[in-house]
């Protein structure tokens, strides 16, 4: 088991995001977090990442307790977060954000060698290499913020919302994009509102609500859980 989280509470003063959470991603899995606007996924995701810190629980990431460590000691463990709403650098190139994303890589050829695999996977970011990342398009942005997560040479990827507010012909290109990034050995945990892809894609999948998973099963068979399809995917 790579990641489990066992019962994990986290508030905003008052308000309590999420409440008592458990769940599991195993080594080599895509496991997607399904649930509407507020129910907590990013909460989750931010979390795991160590920018929020829980007020109860545990984060066991290869059965290591990671629940008090700060963000850069969490990313050197291996794991990286790719977060809602891109928030690539914009004033910097392409190639910049991606030498940002690389930051712990000492060897300069091992850099150069990272960036080369990122336009492999992205190669429109080949092209764009010395672009302005805020000239980019939504989905450039998007392969981007995907592109730097990975120079970290994450065990486990944490992607936040990749296909939002994208047209349908690019969200289908990053979703195959994610399809290819686990097949060459990276652990994927995706929080997703759109749920049908969400689910189509991973092996396994949660269901979020107002802080609280309320079910989880095979992702197949959530697609066909009668409640998941009234709720999230339309009928």
């Amino acid at each position: 088991m790579l990641l489990r989280i066992e019962n994990l509470h986290v508030s905003y003063g008052a308000i309590k995001a999420l409440q008592g959470v458990t769940l599991h991603v195993n080594a080599g899995e895509i496991v997607s977090l399904i649930g509407s606007n507020g129910a907590g996924k990013t909460t989750l995701l931010r979390t795991i990442s160590g920018l929020l810190r829980a007020t109860e629980g545990r984060v066991l990431f290869e059965n290591d307790d990671i629940f008090d460590e700060a963000p850069h000691e969490i990313v050197r463990r291996g794991i990286a977060h790719s977060p809602e709403g891109r928030q690539v650098f914009a004033n910097l190139t392409v190639a910049e954000n991606l030498q940002l994303g690389g930051y712990q890589q000492k060897s300069r050829v091992k850099l150069h060698g990272d960036m080369d695999r990122a336009y492999t996977l992205f190669p429109v970011l080949g092209e764009r290499r010395s672009q302005k990342a805020g000239t980019l398009s939504g989905g450039e942005q998007q392969m981007l913020a995907i592109g730097r997560a990975l120079m970290q040479h994450p065990k486990l990827l944490l992607l936040d919302e990749p296909s939002l507010g994208l047209a349908p012909l690019i969200v289908r290109k990053i979703f195959e994009i994610i399809r290819d990034i686990n097949a060459q050995g990276t652990t994927v945990f995706l929080v997703e509102q759109n749920a049908k892809q969400a689910l189509t894609l991973a092996n396994r999948a949660y269901v979020l609500q107002t802080g609280r998973v309320i079910k989880s099963d095979d992702a197949k068979k959530l697609l066909e859980d009668p409640d998941v399809k009234k709720a999230y995917l339309g009928g």
